[in-house]
């Protein structure tokens, strides 16, 4: 089994990419010329451009079987910074690709026109094509497009002029002029899309400034990428928004790089879904390939994350007899005739999910991935990235750090170990801090917050961006081990963890770190376990935390030996934990939380005693995007 083991996680990282046979990619020969019993035409066509002041070229596609007698759509296709209006027709042979379509009956018949995108006088691509008045002819494109060309074709070919008949797509600069122009004119194209698009697309609002616009006029919105194209950030970037703002559309990922190798795969691609019913509920499953998630091992290529946040597994494991994917819901890998196994999950949520390989039955880590601290073991993790999670991106700003810190113990008489994050500036301030003890959740540690919270990163953006106070934050491992104390959410553990925060832990900080004292400094929190051991030890010293986060947690409503003696410290100390306790947050991941019924039982508990607190809610259950979240919230309320 061992060496089972150690073939699949060498075969893994290097396993080539078979998944991209499977009609989601053009086929063999889709750009070779063919015999066939009718052929569409290319012609240059010269129209008087006023925003340019001169004679302007392009050349324009007429399907085969063209008649003047009947109405045709538009698709509009522009070229690179480096082309011109013959670019597609030397490096994508779009005639070829079309005509080969049309015979075989998959196409609608269209007019497809190539202009030159570099409006100016001079409009040739030579010399220093990135010189500024060459790249400004770009965005002036905009103008000609609309104001000149579009009203020639539709006067000398017979054109339909509805928005839903008329389409812009193109490449790299193309691809940036395509969505500019299309989604800052949605009265004009109905049809639009970028490949490869360049760093000349818009931004957020300034790209799409209407969402609900878009929603009601568009018929298809397109975005594409060579997985190898150093270019893709500005693809993945208007994805997140359009997915941000609800906005349907695809986003295909394929092979390849910056060139006419994926640029002709997207023509192909395209073509076939132009001036149809558009399903993109279809469309969503099209991508051959995914993004390498942050959670795999070096040069591991799998797994990949689709861009509808499915995951593709594949391993080599000739000698396995089964072989499944274990993420909360096991999935059966199917195995091909070279031993092979692959798997396609569901759509998985965002943020960072344990799994395990259930090799011939048995549960072990996945060597092509990351290991993390959870379940009560290591297990594999995999990052599901998703267009909310700009918060815990790593940024171009000043980056505090987390240091691990050994310290002995006399509550538990042994060593133990603590994360703590520090601001950036910190060693150079002669300035103390506030401080944040943050507690994990069941079979995690100390890790927990930093390795998949990234809490380091959420408060280093925060920080930057005015929104938290600069602050110390102490994660201790706060798993108690005691003889015969019952599990850990039982009286025993729970007071050997109080003597341990307030006995060594803290004096420990406050000794030394750059920490202030006193209870408006200070501020307690944690994720379920953690949220229980907040409770506990919070509230009955509320002199000690001005603050309070109880995430995705509360007393169990079946405990009442434990709880009800709490509930009646509340009720005799009420005014004074609400006085001293600026702010009591709870929070949930929704009703599919599982502490949710526990922790709303709780809150009418809290009611009936007159216990002040804040309500949070974030979707997405007992799961680290919403502790991600939580700490994002929790943290621009303290000490202030």
């Amino acid at each position: 089994m061992l060496k089972k083991i150690l073939l699949m996680g060498l075969v893994w990282m290097f396993v080539s990419n078979g998944f991209a046979q499977h009609g989601k990619v053009a086929p063999s020969g889709f750009d070779v010329k063919k015999e066939l019993t009718a052929y569409g035409k290319i012609d240059t066509i010269t129209y008087s451009s006023k925003t340019v002041g001169t004679n302007r070229r392009a050349l324009v596609y007429t399907p085969p079987g063209f008649s003047k007698s009947k109405k045709y759509p538009v698709l509009y296709l522009l070229h690179g910074i480096g082309g011109d209006e013959k670019e597609w027709f030397n490096g994508g042979v779009p005639h070829i690709i079309l005509d080969n379509l049309y015979a075989e009956g998959k196409l609608e018949p269209m007019i497809v026109v190539m202009p030159n995108g570099r409006a100016m006088k001079d409009d040739r691509a030579t010399g220093n094509i990135m010189a500024p008045d060459k790249v400004e002819a770009f965005a002036t494109f905009e103008k000609d497009l609309l104001n000149d060309l579009i009203p020639f074709i539709e006067k000398k070919f017979p054109v339909k002029k509805e928005q839903s008949s008329r389409a812009i797509f193109g490449l790299s600069m193309g691809g940036g002029q395509s969505l500019n122009f299309g989604l800052g004119n949605l009265d004009h194209f109905g049809w639009v899309g970028g490949f490869s698009s360049a760093p000349n697309t818009r931004q957020g609002k300034q790209l799409l400034s209407n969402p609900e616009e878009a929603k009601k006029k568009l018929k298809l919105l397109w975005i594409s990428c060579g997985d190898q194209d150093g270019l893709i950030g500005n693809s993945r970037r208007v994805s997140d928004y359009l997915k941000q703002n609800n906005v349907p559309h695809v986003f295909y990922l394929e092979p390849g790089g910056h060139d006419f190798k994926v640029w002709k795969n997207d023509l192909y691609m395209i073509s076939q879904l132009l001036f149809k019913d558009v399903d993109y509920s279809k469309l969503n499953d099209l991508s051959p390939i995914g993004f390498t998630p942050e959670t795999n091992v070096r040069r591991a290529k799998y797994p990949q994350v689709l861009p509808n946040s499915k995951v593709h597994f594949q391993i080599h494991a000739p000698e396995v007899n089964k072989l499944q994917v274990d993420l909360g819901k096991k999935y059966d890998m199917t195995k091909d005739a070279n031993g092979n196994w692959t798997v396609v999950t569901d759509s998985i949520g965002e943020g960072i999910h344990y799994y395990s390989l259930l090799v011939d039955g048995m549960a072990i880590a996945d060597p092509a991935s990351k290991t993390y601290y959870g379940m009560g073991r290591m297990a594999s993790g995999i990052e599901i990235p998703f267009a909310g999670g700009d918060y815990y991106a790593l940024k171009q700003v000043p980056h505090g750090e987390v240091r691990i810190k050994r310290y002995f113990s006399p509550v538990l008489r042994e060593w133990r170990q603590c994360y703590i994050y520090v601001p950036a500036g910190y060693d150079k301030s002669a300035e103390s801090y506030p401080v944040l003890y943050l507690l994990h959740g069941g079979g995690e540690d100390e890790t927990g917050w930093v390795n998949q919270g990234k809490t380091d990163l959420i408060m280093d953006n925060l920080i930057a961006e005015g929104k938290a106070k600069p602050m110390v934050i102490v994660m201790m491992d706060g798993n108690m081990t005691v003889p015969g104390g019952g599990g850990a959410f039982s009286e025993a553990p729970l007071k050997v963890f109080d003597r341990e925060l307030k006995e060594v832990l803290m004096p420990f900080i406050t000794s030394n770190y750059k920490v202030k004292t006193g209870r408006e400094n200070t501020a307690l929190a944690g994720l379920s376990m953690g949220g229980i051991q907040t409770l506990y030890a919070g509230v009955k010293d509320s002199q000690l935390f001005s603050a309070l986060g109880v995430f995705s947690s509360g007393w169990f409503a079946n405990q009442k030996e434990l709880t009800d003696p709490q509930y009646a410290f509340m009720k005799e100390h009420k005014d004074e934990i609400n006085r001293n306790i600026k702010s009591f947050w709870v929070s949930m991941g929704g009703k599919e939380d599982i502490a949710y019924n526990n922790c709303q039982i709780m809150m009418s508990k809290f009611d009936e005693l007159g216990i002040k607190y804040t309500y949070s809610e974030y979707p997405g259950g007992h799961t680290w995007p919403v502790w991600r979240n939580n700490i994002y919230k929790f943290s621009q309320e303290l000490f202030k």
